[in-house]
């Protein structure tokens, strides 16, 4: 298990926070609208495996995870067209 600093902690939830959003972005088509289905899937997946691979790390206080759930449910259910 991995022992992060506050600061740390802060910054991987805050990146977190920034994968909610492209992830939300680019499935509403209100980012990477003109790239190719093949680009917008290859960022929405990226995004939701790091969301599932930083919400498993087990040193994270009371953090609320409900935007990162739907964020991940979301992607998961994403195809790009």
């Amino acid at each position: 298990m991995e022992d992060r600093t506050a600061e740390q902690l802060a910054q991987d939830y805050s990146a977190m926070g920034d994968s909610i959003s492209l992830i939300t972005a680019v499935i509403a088509g209100d980012s990477m609208a003109d790239e190719s289905a093949e680009d917008r899937q290859g960022c929405v997946d990226r995004n939701t495996q790091h969301l599932e691979l930083m919400k498993a790390k087990e040193d994270w206080g009371s953090e609320d995870f409900t935007a990162t759930d739907a964020a991940i449910s979301a992607g998961n259910g994403y195809t790009a067209s």
